[in-house]
């Protein structure tokens, strides 16, 4: 759509008004991709090692196409002694659905030098599961069926030698997912509560790339599974601190105290190592409360403290009030009013229909970053847009009366952008 076109739509449109959403002309297309048949699967690809979009840092690009680290004298906490970059590519539909892939990086990897090979998945915008690492051939398996993949590469080196990744193969199993259980953090967000201590260590860099700021807002905890990307909010938690009486939600930028390889939050039977220990135990407290590992973390230290959470200064001091390290409640990925949400948030233009069908007529638009009351969700026409599938369409009031259909892809959260109730219960 020109601009003028849009100006002038955006000036007879209120976003947001009391009685719920004004009317507009009709328009073609729900949603910046618009609606379409969905493409050919994806079965097989390789990972476009030179994206202008990528997420990187200190990666360099050698001449014939390969990732290496470009400056070995950087450094992150999260890998001590050791040189650190990381890509992270840009995610790839699939066309349909999976939670099979076999990933297969070529690389030379001299001794002392490591690539970190991790994937995950979405099944709609913004949500992911967590990261994966595959096993010893590539393959792996996602804690549900997803139709967008994105792959990401730590590489670790020495003060000498870095390791040199020549090509990322994909392979996407894309036959009918079998059905499973909801796994990690999928049906609820779990509270614990861990000792956290202050990270900061301003000036220097996380494990995602983030060069901490003086007062900075975010949190490490000891697993790569729910880093977020460079300045995303994709993977956050909650922390309520008892004493003060405060909360934060802040987003998960950086891996420790301790450990790397310590997903706690997630069942005993899933976590990458410390299967033994509880859910909502991380290996630090038991290991300096009990002895756990002969009081050791995975790296062989001493643990001086039972620290499960890191916290930036932003956070511990004016966030939740905290002078001194000490024990929060944390939850892990909050999802909000869990009572059943009343409004959505969309996260680009959409459409709203007469109908949850693309052949009626728009009585109204969405736009991105607002949020508008909801009724309830129902099912309706299967649409295909932004790399996503789905059927789940959100009724919206209009400030003129009567209401509003717009597909569930182009809201944040879940299918039906957080609203429980279906339409006609």
């Amino acid at each position: 759509m020109r601009s003028t076109t849009r100006r002038l739509i955006r000036g007879l449109c209120a976003l947001l008004v009391l009685g719920g959403l004004p009317p507009v002309a009709a328009a073609a297309a729900d949603g910046p991709g618009h609606e379409r048949p969905a493409a050919r699967p994806t079965t097989d690809w390789r990972i476009d090692l030179a994206a202008a979009s990528a997420d990187q840092h200190n990666i360099g690009h050698r001449g014939n196409g390969a990732l290496t680290i470009a400056d070995r004298r950087a450094r992150t906490t999260s890998a001590p002694g050791r040189a650190f970059a990381v890509y992270t590519a840009p995610a790839r539909s699939l066309g349909r659905q999976a939670d099979a892939l076999t990933v297969r990086p070529r690389a030379h990897v001299p001794a002392g030098t490591q690539v970190v090979t991790e994937v995950r998945g979405s099944d709609h915008p913004g949500r992911w599961t967590q990261w994966t690492t595959p096993d010893r051939a590539g393959r792996l398996r996602l804690a549900q069926a997803v139709s967008v993949v994105q792959v990401r590469l730590t590489l670790l080196g020495s003060r000498t030698a870095g390791p040199v990744v020549s090509a990322v193969s994909v392979h996407a199993d894309l036959a009918q997912p079998a059905p499973r259980a909801p796994r990690a953090l999928t049906a609820a967000s779990p509270t614990y509560r861990i000792f956290a201590t202050r990270e900061g260590l301003a000036g220097q860099t996380t494990a995602n790339g983030h060069v901490i700021q003086q007062r900075d807002h975010f949190v490490a905890l000891p697993s790569r599974r729910m880093l977020a990307s460079n300045g995303g909010q994709e993977y956050q938690v909650r922390l309520c601190y008892q004493r003060t009486g405060r909360c934060e939600t802040a987003p998960v930028w950086d891996v420790g105290p301790w450990n790397t390889q310590d997903d706690y939050w997630n069942p005993s039977a899933q976590r990458q190592m410390w299967r033994d220990l509880p859910q909502g135990t991380p290996e630090a407290q038991a290991a300096y409360q009990s002895g756990y590992n002969g009081g050791l973390d995975e790296f062989g230290r001493g643990v001086a403290n039972p620290a499960g959470i890191d916290v930036a200064d932003g956070t511990f001091w004016d966030g939740l009030g905290m002078t001194d390290n000490d024990w929060v409640d944390v939850t892990f990925q909050p999802s909000g009013d869990t009572g059943g949400q009343t409004s959505v948030t969309a996260w680009t233009e959409a459409n709203v229909r007469s109908c949850a069908s693309t052949s009626c007529g728009g009585v109204s638009k969405v736009y991105a970053n607002q949020s508008y009351p909801a009724n309830c969700w129902k099912t309706g026409q299967v649409v295909t847009a932004e790399g996503y599938t789905s059927d789940k369409w959100i009724e919206l009031p209009l400030s003129a009366g009567g209401v509003g259909y717009v597909s569930g892809i182009y809201l944040k959260g879940d299918a039906t952008g957080g609203v429980t109730r279906q339409c006609g219960t």
